[in-house]
């Protein structure tokens, strides 16, 4: 670096280290107070604190008094200090650039927060280690960890800050910029209800990062300014360098190379004792900028710089580090699951020799039974009549009132559907008591219909014409019987709370799959041996971009089934009518499409059956409702539908022309 170049920066250098104020005095703050006689305990929590404190200004500091905390917890066996000794000091770590020592650290806090269930220690080991993942570029194994710490529900607001945050950065280092964006709004109005502190620079940070690469400059500066102000307050030299390169780093963007030598300088400089990182940003920036404006000197100066701080960060050796702490992770991982999976053995082991104890007994105590029933045998095949018609009442009683424990219970599950399904429940009851006076009637045989002389001939007549009505009677009863219990089921359906958990789901695979369900299934049920057989043309068209979404696949899956059961009825139908006209040129056809819409999922279900009338068009999403004969569909289904779809944020529509057919279109969203 030439004479020139060094001056303003060291006016720079004299500026910022004016700017440290804010964290040095926190830092003063905790130093009175390890100064005072306090229990040992309390004194390692608060040079975790202050090893915090120099982390944002003095890394060699911070290093130095987080080792310190780190062995006195494990000295005084102080697991909770030393899990959040270890977590900090892999903070301290990943900012000098010591990527495979900080990951270590990170585990090691984890394999401990996990040992004395410290779920929210554990939910900030979890964090870091997605975060540090992501800056080695491994972005898809970074957000497996950080839905792990999602899951845990322990957790304070400011770790679920700091867990939005990372999610949008490394969404955003995919390349996910929409969901990047929306992770870090969230984290930014978590952030309203706390004070703001270093986390504040960090998100403000994020925020100008996704926004830049949104083409949002103006918005993206605003953050960084804002940004910059809040590291000022709390002298935050790590996230202001940070923020200084990407002041930088957008004025090349806009070609302004006076004010992007100005913030990657002051970038430089901060960055010296708090970032590798960014020391490695900082520098090669001002090489192409010097380059640029032909100070040779001055841009191979920063170059060497740059090589050499991307050596430390990446070289060969720690490179060779991580691999085998990978390796070693893996291997881990792989034995942890092991064990697991002979534990597992083990309590099935158990179990099973447990069942075949119990089993054992069991057989025993028949084999007793069976012995002791055969001695008693000859006692009790003198008194079989009485007992048989003692059991015979007792068999009746006990049926009465489990009758009545049932009608109960049905009573009072059934209390908002007892209008719909009264009737068939009435022809039940009336052709049970017909049947029960027509078998009373052939129980007492000939004499019922005359004397002893009644020719046998009439008799038989009469006793077969009874026989027909009983069975007459019987089908009626199995009608309404079917009738009764596809209401009651379906309505048992229609109120279930819901319980699946959501999960992401390839929707073509699932659309696919249910619509070939649905096919066989119809023509599964064409059991009429002189009908054809039915057939309908389906047409498919899936966008294949839409990748997979966050539904319950089981309760989209019943939405899907439904519609696509509604769509081949009516095409069925509707050859049914066509046949008995005549009119051999119909060709029924069923199309189901998916496309993406912007934030939305729009699934259509469509047929050339026989329509939907437009006198019913606003009833058929309501409970019980239904266009079919009685006896072929209960009226919940498309209700069941929609409060699915609602439930999942989307709606469902219809549009339909009497006669030519019926369209259904589903939109879910898709974040």
């Amino acid at each position: 670096m030439n004479r020139h170049s060094f001056a303003p920066v060291f006016f720079l250098l004299l500026f910022t280290s004016t700017l440290t104020y804010g964290q040095k005095t926190v830092a003063d703050s905790i130093n009175r107070l390890l100064a005072k006689d306090l229990p040992d305990t309390s004194r390692i929590l608060l040079k975790i604190r202050l090893s915090s404190a120099y982390n944002f200004y003095m890394l060699d500091s911070a290093i130095s008094v987080i080792k310190e905390a780190s062995n006195e917890a494990q000295r005084l066996r102080f697991k909770r200090g030393e899990a959040r000794a270890l977590n900090v000091l892999g903070s301290v770590l990943r900012n000098t650039g010591e990527l495979p020592q900080a990951l270590e650290s990170y585990f090691q806090a984890l394999e401990i927060c996990r040992a004395i269930h410290d779920r929210e220690e554990e939910t900030r080991s979890l964090v870091f280690i997605g975060y540090c993942y992501s800056q080695l570029g491994e972005g898809t194994q970074g957000i497996s960890y950080l839905r792990q710490a999602e899951k845990i529900k322990e957790r304070s607001i400011l770790t679920d800050i700091l867990l939005l945050t990372s999610m949008g950065t490394i969404y955003e280092r995919m390349n996910q910029l929409d969901s990047g964006l929306i992770f870090q709004q969230r984290a930014y109005a978590l952030l309203k209800k706390v004070p703001r502190g270093t986390l504040g620079s960090l998100i403000l940070t994020n925020l100008g990062i996704v926004n830049a690469r949104l083409k949002n400059d103006s918005l993206a500066l605003k953050y960084y300014q804002d940004a910059i102000e809040n590291a000022d307050i709390t002298g935050d030299l790590l996230n202001r360098g940070r923020i200084q390169y990407r002041i930088a780093e957008l004025y090349h963007q806009l070609n302004n190379a006076d004010s992007s030598m100005f913030y990657a300088r002051l970038s430089f400089i901060n960055s010296l004792h708090v970032s590798q990182n960014s020391e490695l940003n900082a520098s090669s920036l001002l090489a192409n900028l010097f380059e640029a404006g032909g100070n040779l000197d001055s841009a191979f100066f920063y170059q060497k710089i740059a090589v050499a701080a991307k050596d430390s960060m990446f070289g060969p050796e720690k490179f060779q580090r991580l691999q085998m702490f990978a390796l070693n992770e893996q291997q881990r991982q792989q034995e942890i699951i092991q064990e697991q999976e002979r534990y597992k053995n083990k309590i099935r082991l158990i179990a099973l020799l447990v069942i075949a104890l119990f089993l054992l007994i069991i057989a025993i105590i028949l084999l007793r039974n069976n012995r002791n029933k055969q001695k008693v045998n000859g006692v009790l095949l003198s008194q079989k009549n009485e007992i048989q018609k003692a059991l015979t009442m007792l068999e009746d009683t006990q049926n009465q009132l489990i009758q009545k424990e049932k009608m109960a219970s049905l009573g009072e599950l059934t209390s908002g559907i007892a209008h719909e399904i009264q009737n068939p429940l009435n022809f039940v009851n009336n052709f049970s008591e017909i049947n029960n006076e027509l078998i009373e009637e052939l129980k007492r045989g000939p004499a019922a219909v005359g004397s002893p002389a009644v020719n046998q001939e009439k008799a038989t007549s009469i006793d077969l014409d009874l026989l027909n009505d009983i069975y007459r009677n019987n089908e009626k009863i199995v009608l309404h019987g079917k009738r009764a219990d596809a209401i009651v089921k379906g309505m048992l359906e229609h109120s279930r709370q819901g319980t699946g958990q959501k999960q992401l789901t390839d929707i073509n695979a699932l659309a696919d799959e249910y619509l070939k369900l649905a096919y066989h299934g119809m023509r599964a049920k064409d059991s009429d041996p002189i009908a054809i057989g039915f057939n309908a043309a389906i047409k498919t068209d899936y966008d294949n971009s839409i990748g997979k979404i966050n539904i319950v696949a089981q309760d989209i899956g019943r939405v899907l089934l439904n519609l696509y059961n509604n769509a081949f009825y009516a095409v069925k139908e509707k050859q049914a009518i066509s046949r008995k006209l005549q009119a051999v040129s119909y060709e029924p056809v069923v199309k189901v499409t998916t496309k993406k819409k912007g934030n939305w999922l729009v699934i259509t279900v469509a047929d050339n059956g026989i329509g939907i009338p437009q006198n019913v068009i606003d009833k058929i999403f309501q409970p019980f409702f239904t266009t079919k004969p009685a006896g072929q569909g209960t009226g919940l289904g498309l209700s069941l539908a929609y409060d699915i779809v609602k439930v999942h944020g989307g709606e469902i529509k219809v549009e339909t022309k009497e006669g030519e057919g019926t369209e259904f279109i589903i939109q879910l969203p898709l974040v």
